[in-house]
């Protein structure tokens, strides 16, 4: 059973990611601001009690890794609306998470025609969610896929009207990487794509 302080602290540790982000939605695009969130990022996964490192990994723990900035890997795209599907996606461990498929993100980056799927939380309160994997999956990043925007957790890049911002600068690892104690949903095989996304957080 969970004692009340950990429950506090899973709070304080969702407040502190909400911040992180909210001052990257005002502030101007750019490393400067990419370079803020990594700190901010860096400095929650070394210090605070909600860390999805193991604490034995903390003593060597001397920052995530990342692709160098690329302000190229940024997009605004427009949410073509699709027929809405309810799907259950699948965990790194045993289990599943309810999502509803709602829209549909097909944009031109590097060269490359892609298309995501956007998933919406399907339980109280709710969020977007897009997960994918592309072709650093398996090597230079983790092979179930990287995480864009998870808004119920904090990490929300922006919208306005049905343009919604892309920054793959700040893709990042699902916690299941960086511990077993952690069990996450894994990106689904329709957000697989072939180009390799050399921007966000590398292993």
């Amino acid at each position: 059973m969970a004692e009340p302080h950990d429950t506090l602290d899973l709070l304080d540790y969702r407040r502190a990611v909400s911040e992180m982000y909210r001052r990257v939605r005002h502030g101007p695009p750019g490393e400067e601001t990419w370079a803020q969130w990594r700190r901010a990022r860096d400095d929650l996964f070394a210090s605070h009690s909600q860390t999805a490192l193991d604490p034995g990994d903390l003593d060597e723990f001397d920052g995530l890794p990342f692709f160098d900035y690329d302000p190229g890997w940024r997009v605004e795209a427009t949410v073509e609306p699709i027929p809405e599907e309810e799907l259950a996606i699948g965990h790194s461990d045993q289990g599943f998470t309810a999502f509803r498929r709602f829209g549909q993100l097909e944009f031109e980056l590097h060269g490359g025609e892609l298309a995501l799927s956007l998933y919406w939380l399907d339980s109280y309160g709710g969020g977007v969610f897009l997960p994918f994997r592309d072709g650093t999956s398996g090597e230079e990043t983790y092979g179930g896929g990287r995480y864009l925007l998870d808004t119920v957790k904090g990490a929300d890049l922006g919208h306005e009207a049905d343009l919604i911002v892309l920054d793959f600068n700040y893709a990042y690892h699902p916690s299941c990487v960086h511990s077993y104690r952690w069990s996450c949903p894994l990106a689904p095989p329709e957000n697989q794509v072939d180009l390799r996304i050399t921007a966000g957080e590398r292993l």
